[in-house]
């Protein structure tokens, strides 16, 4: 669904943001603000660790975030707060430069590492709001997907 729609949006930014009401649209204008106005990035990642108000996690799922926060900033020499996030602005270059092919989770380690590997975009984190749901409530990631996204870690920077 994200190829589908990226491979038909016109516009000059694109933002990528999860449907599930987790993140507030509103944040879009410090990412606006940094690509169109100031002109000082060329994708823009939001963050939900930088201390905006926000649901507190389960603890496991902030851990397993951080890991794999840390791992992508050692694997790739950059560094990102969340890179799991699904809040994310880019522009239409960027945007040209990807070929994306996963549909599942780890659509968010192959951008990423696209992004970084490219060693041209100018890359920023913005503070987002975010109101994270509970399995209960519809959260569908678990422990097998964190597993996972260690192996498209290693798959993105030394395999493909």
């Amino acid at each position: 669904m994200l190829q589908t729609a990226l491979a038909a949006a016109t516009g000059d930014l694109m933002v990528i943001q999860d449907g599930d009401l987790e993140y507030d649209p509103q944040d879009w204008t410090a990412m606006y603000d940094l690509i169109a106005v100031r002109k000082v990035a060329d994708v823009v990642y939001g963050s939900r660790f930088y201390g905006l108000p926000h649901r507190a996690l389960r603890f496991h799922h902030y851990m397993a975030n951080s890991i794999i926060s840390l791992f992508f900033s050692v694997l790739y020499d950059q560094k990102l707060t969340d890179v799991e996030t699904c809040y994310k602005m880019f522009t239409r270059e960027v945007r040209d430069s990807l070929r994306i092919t996963h549909n599942d989770f780890g659509v968010e380690l192959q951008l990423g590492a696209q992004i970084v590997l490219a060693r041209r975009w100018r890359i920023y984190e913005v503070a987002i709001h975010y109101y994270g749901r509970t399995h209960a409530e519809g959260k569908k990631i678990n422990w097998k997907d964190g597993v996972k996204a260690l192996w498209y870690l290693v798959k993105y920077r030394f395999v493909s």
